[in-house]
């Protein structure tokens, strides 16, 4: 018998769930075959009714949102408020393709040279993978498998190791689809493997890890099959020509520690013009020194724990490392199991080991620049272009400075800016394709060209 992998261990308070098994191969290959027959059945649907079962998906979180939230909680200790906020936005991206699929996939017309018409059809290409994160156990869910249901895409979801509970749920909300349309595998490493180079699968959308990404993307490309990899970042957030500093500093602190700090497009490493340095590095210290991790299921908490005692053990060892190799703590991070403590690191030269690695967590590291073009140097001197942050009340720097960064998605003065109209991607080591808005339903289609000749 496999030994089983999948379990929630609440890392507020370290009690354990019951474990998962892991699907059987008899089981899974059920579960394929299912979802690669009742795909054809379901990609001839027309696209308002498909529609209709994701306006029933969206309802279905709405009408269970203190449930649905309180399960991500104990799975990966996601304060209350911010995992609320996460399952309503969740409902809005079910809700925003079912509302706006329809027109994203008719048909494009193409002016000809020649005689006749020519015109793009977007059609499903099968059945989709999505391999998800735990750190947002819905709304990551949502952005890949809301467009690929709505294209006509049957859905594979195998989800985070600690995300059995809240994937299970998703799964009961699409209940009111035909069976195998989206589908729940709890697999091994070994099973997901033998499925990217199954020929059922048409695609597989990826989030996580550069390392786990890299090695989805491998055997995914060895297969000859489309992909969409979401993997890390180390964004920065850039201070340049502002009048105020202060409203800055709330915006650095909001932008380092949603989710506890656990967010790919996080503000991890904070840039400041050579004038506003030591202003904004007093500011910005004493405030985070303000936050300490608290009770996650408390509304007013900001700081919880992270995802596991090992996640926080692993944030202390990198920084401890930054630390043996030159850098300074101006706000030194304590860590009790799980929960881990705002830090703030100086003084991280190019051969720090840091300066090239994400910090998963509530700690940020301060560069100070001379000016906007040593930012900029700054900023792309990573092996990551997720997103940016650059504030400044000069619009043309801003522009200038956007146009110069190597990243997927620059905000400018503003964050938490994300929407289900907005596309979401990286590039360089943060990956490949994009979700949401519009670009999101393109991902996983065919888009066929139809020419035809009048004589």
């Amino acid at each position: 018998m496999p030994s089983p992998s999948f379990q929630v261990v609440n890392p507020a308070t370290g009690e354990e769930s019951a474990p998962h098994p892991f699907i059987t191969d008899t089981e899974l290959e059920a579960v394929l075959s299912t979802a690669r027959d009742i795909q054809r059945e379901w990609a001839s649907w027309a696209a308002p009714a498909r529609a209709k079962i994701l306006n029933d998906v969206a309802r279905y979180h709405r009408n269970n949102l203190e449930e649905l939230a309180t399960i991500a909680v104990r799975e990966m200790g996601k304060p209350i408020t911010q995992a609320r906020a996460e399952v309503e936005f969740s409902a809005d991206i079910y809700d925003y393709y079912a509302d706006n699929g329809t027109a994203f996939l008719a048909d494009e017309p193409i002016a000809v040279s020649g005689s006749g018409s020519a015109l793009i059809r977007k059609q499903p290409i099968g059945t989709v993978l999505g391999i998800m994160p735990w750190n947002f156990p819905y709304y990551q869910v949502a952005r890949f498998a809301a467009p690929a249901l709505m294209a006509g895409n049957s859905v594979l979801l195998k989800p985070a190791p600690q995300c059995p509970d809240s994937s299970a749920s998703i799964a009961y909300a699409f209940s009111v689809a035909p069976q195998g349309v989206f589908t729940r595998i709890l697999a091994s490493e070994s099973a997901i493997a033998n499925l990217i180079e199954d020929t059922r699968v048409a695609g597989v959308s990826f989030t996580g890890s550069e390392r786990a990404g890299a090695i989805v993307g491998g055997l995914a490309g060895a297969a000859v099959k489309k992909t969409v990899l979401e993997l890390g970042g180390s964004d920065p957030f850039l201070v340049l020509d502002v009048t105020s500093v202060d409203t800055v500093v709330e915006a650095a602190v909001e932008a380092r520690l949603d989710n506890s700090g656990q967010s790919c497009n996080g503000a991890k490493r904070i840039i400041v013009i050579d004038r506003h340095y030591d202003d904004f590095v007093r500011q910005f210290v004493e405030r985070l020194s303000e936050i300490t991790p608290a009770d996650p299921m408390l509304d007013d908490t900001v700081l919880g724990p992270l995802s596991s005692a090992d996640a926080a053990e692993r944030l202390a060892a990198q920084v401890q490392r930054a630390i043996a190799n030159g850098a300074t703590a101006l706000l030194a991070p304590e860590r009790r199991r799980a929960f881990h403590g705002c830090g703030v690191l100086a003084d991280v030269t190019a051969d720090n080991p840091v300066h090239r690695e994400e910090l998963f967590g509530p700690v940020a590291v301060l560069y100070r620049a001379a000016d906007e073009g040593h930012a900029v140097e700054i900023a792309n001197d990573t092996p990551f272009g997720l997103g940016s942050y650059v504030y400044t009340d000069d619009l043309n720097q801003a522009n200038r400075v956007a146009n110069a960064l190597d990243t997927g998605m620059v905000y400018i003065n503003g964050v938490g800016q994300d929407a289900v109209e907005l596309p979401f991607g990286g590039t360089k080591r943060s990956g490949v394709g994009r979700e949401l808005g519009s670009l999101g339903i393109r991902e996983f289609v065919n888009h066929q060209l139809i020419r035809t000749v009048t004589y």
